[in-house]
């Protein structure tokens, strides 16, 4: 299984940056969570938090300075999907899209991953 990617959208990194304080070289860990639902989960959903020493992280993504990362705990969330972190001002905050990772497409009706024929 390929290695989860984190994109961080400017709008994004501009408000992880100002609205959590987080300094150059601080951190956010990202985890999955229950309750909620993502475009690839049902009954859980994307949680973070500032953490600026990640112990065993799976990927270490630095943008603008900061390092989003995900721990080696949560690959269960994470496996096989790459995250897309983006900016939603309606709700002045981020938002989450997930993809798969080896080419498949998310099935919208069953929330996993299948390949195309």
């Amino acid at each position: 299984m390929a290695v989860t990617k984190i994109s961080v959208s400017p709008e994004a990194s501009k408000w992880f940056r100002e609205s959590m304080g987080i300094p150059e070289g601080g951190g956010v860990h990202f985890f999955g969570r229950v309750y909620g639902e993502t475009n690839a989960h049902d009954g859980f959903s994307t949680g973070m938090s500032r953490h600026d020493h990640p112990t065993r992280p799976i990927v270490d993504q630095v943008v603008d300075g900061i390092h989003y990362y995900i721990e080696e705990a949560e690959d269960w969330f994470f496996e096989g999907l790459d995250v897309q972190v983006g900016y939603d001002k309606s709700i002045d905050g981020p938002v989450y899209h997930y993809a798969p990772n080896d080419g498949s497409k998310l099935d919208t009706h069953a929330h996993s991953s299948k390949k195309e024929p």
